[in-house]
């Protein structure tokens, strides 16, 4: 049963279901319906779909979630950086909202689906952490400014095309003077609205008494304002004839039995955007998951939540959807509002079909510039230029990786930014794995404590030198530590042991141990005894399969200061013996 628990978390949860949890739950739901109509609308004509196909992506795929899914409160559904990702892809195989572009959304929310399920099943989600966080945050920062920047043209009431930024803006100053005025104030006007309510509004509220947690809920509620004031701008005025651009007819039903194309081309074709667009996405969503079941003491198992995702995509391809993943501003308001199980998001997947089977007509006359308003301000939160500073200020390393993604998805597109995101989390992995920190280290005074010589008054003694190495002893850096140990004993005539102090080594594979019997054999033959200190449980237990131990010239110690004290006094002791061996030569006794 709890082998099934784990496959199927719904029967986990679902046995402590009550009728509180499920009011909380039916709250949260009615609040994120509200925010997700709008919300899915914008994100679906951003990836350059009809935008039913967006309520489409947020009816079955929520459900599959909640079954499979471990988070709690994470709200799957269409996002914007998977919005993007999807018109970049598709776009390959036909211009957007063409039948070709549509089929090869269907194709890449199957095999994203595919792929974070077998990711799931191989317990594979270790995966995601070949993404480093300052490559992650950069490539959401740039997508987020180009993102940002797609919707002016919506604003405006004009033509623009490009998935990078230099042809954006290029195609923004081109028809500039083509601008529509009517839509210009409805965008503009909508434009500050957001901003003045996501800033303002909750301040005001509580200072007019109402409490914080409902006047924060009332605040990310209020895109519905937004949107119901501007539909009717728009039919008071008919600003249709003059102009603006509005949704138009949504379907009044239920989202359709789709078959994603079975075309092997077109699968080789979308394969890679399909494996980048599932990596991006999942990171994204297992983020936002941990970070919320943080804050309640609950843990989520992202294995299981690859599966989660994956079943969800694999739901969205066969109902007319796209792909989608958890999104950070709708999980956080579920949070906030007071979810207690993925029940709610099933209660919103309900919401939405009603949206989707009574309320698109009311939506025919929503002008496409509010859509992008709200995209906007959504997506303006994913700019982060504090972390960049920070990123600045604690490494510069991980700073190049994170301004290289930048530039490379602002001016090459998105799909070169994650190659290069990936490409850069790999180089800067292998870099600092090839050139790990180590340390010449020394007994603290009056401690058995031992630290880097160059931070701390420490003691030493000339005839022994004690190598500290703060990484797992590799391929990647087994030439390395050859040359940088001969390299200290070049430097140190006087040496007679060296200690290779294993404290922070927890693997020594078939390379780096080539490398250590190289080193212990180089070392006799310059007249120094190799010692090894503080070695692991499991690390030992592999080298007492080889030959080294067995051929190690010198001793193995349980701890450094034992080491330390031991070579101390036989360093002493062949002093003497040599100082008598020297007098007895010259017949002085």
């Amino acid at each position: 049963m709890a082998k099934l628990d784990r496959y199927l978390p719904l029967l986990a949860w679902g046995r402590s279901y009550n009728r509180q949890t499920l009011a909380n739950d039916g709250v949260a739901a009615g609040i994120v319906t509200i925010m997700l109509i709008p919300q899915s609308l914008a994100y679906a004509m951003l990836a350059g779909l009809p935008p039913e196909v967006g309520l489409y992506a947020s009816i079955l795929p929520i459900i599959a979630y909640a079954i499979f899914g471990t988070s709690r409160t994470l709200a799957v559904g269409p996002v914007a950086v998977i919005s993007l990702m999807t018109l970049a892809a598709a776009g390959t195989v036909g211009p957007p909202g063409s039948a070709e572009f549509i089929a090869a959304a269907l194709v890449l929310a199957l095999l994203s689906g595919l792929i974070l399920v077998l990711m799931g099943v191989l317990k594979l989600g270790f995966l995601a952490n070949l993404l480093s966080h300052p490559v992650v945050s950069g490539f959401i920062t740039a997508s987020g400014i180009i993102i940002a920047t797609s919707q002016l043209k919506s604003i405006l009431g004009i033509q623009a095309s490009g998935e990078a930024m230099p042809e954006l803006l290029v195609t923004l100053a081109r028809n500039l003077g083509a601008t529509n005025l009517p839509t210009l104030v409805i965008g503009s006007a909508s434009l500050v609205f957001l901003f003045l309510v996501r800033k303002g509004l909750k301040p005001s509220l509580i200072k007019c008494g109402m409490p914080a947690r409902p006047a924060d809920l009332v605040a990310k509620a209020a895109p519905i304002a937004a949107v119901a004031v501007s539909t009717l701008a728009v039919i008071v005025f008919d600003l249709e004839s003059q102009g603006v651009k509005v949704v138009g007819e949504i379907p009044q039903s239920l989202p359709p039995l789709t078959i994603p194309l079975l075309d092997l081309g077109l699968w080789q074709q979308l394969l890679v955007p399909a494996l980048l667009l599932s990596v991006i996405g999942f990171v994204e969503s297992v983020s936002v998951a941990q970070t919320l079941a943080a804050k309640r003491r609950q843990r989520i198992d992202p294995d299981q939540e690859l599966i989660g995702l994956g079943a969800a995509n694999i739901a969205a391809s066969f109902s007319g959807g796209y792909p989608v993943t958890g999104g950070f501003a709708r999980s956080v308001v579920n949070f906030d509002a007071g979810a207690e199980t993925p029940a709610a998001g099933a209660m919103t997947a309900v919401g939405i079909a009603i949206a989707a089977l009574f309320l698109t007509p009311l939506l025919v006359s929503l002008p496409i510039a509010t859509l992008a308003a709200t995209i906007i301000v959504a997506v303006l939160s994913l700019v982060d230029f504090g972390t960049v500073r920070n990123v600045w200020r604690y490494s510069r390393a991980d700073f190049a990786a994170m301004a290289a993604t930048i530039l490379v998805t602002l001016g090459l597109g998105v799909e070169p930014g994650v190659v290069a995101g990936v490409g850069l989390s790999l180089a800067l992995l292998l870099w600092r794995t090839s050139r790990p920190h180590s340390a010449i280290v020394g007994r603290v005074p009056n401690t058995e404590h031992f630290r880097n010589v160059e931070r701390h008054k420490v003691i030493t003694d000339p005839k022994i030198v004690t190598i500290r190495v703060d990484e797992s002893l590799t391929y990647l850096n087994a030439r390395w530590l050859e040359e940088h140990v001969l390299e200290v004993v070049a430097e140190r005539p006087e040496v007679r042991h060296l200690i290779l102090m294993g404290s922070a080594i927890n693997a020594v594979d078939a390379s780096a141990l080539e490398s250590l019997e190289a080193i212990n054999h180089r070392l006799a033959d310059a007249g120094i005894k190799l010692h090894l200190s503080e070695v692991k449980g499991p690390v030992m237990d592999r080298l007492r399969r080889s030959r080294l131990l067995g051929d190690l010239t010198g001793r193995i110690f349980l701890s450094q200061d034992d080491a330390f004290a031991t070579l101390v006094s036989s360093a002493d002791d062949e002093a003497v013996e040599r100082r008598e061996d020297l007098w007895l030569a010259r017949g002085l006794i």
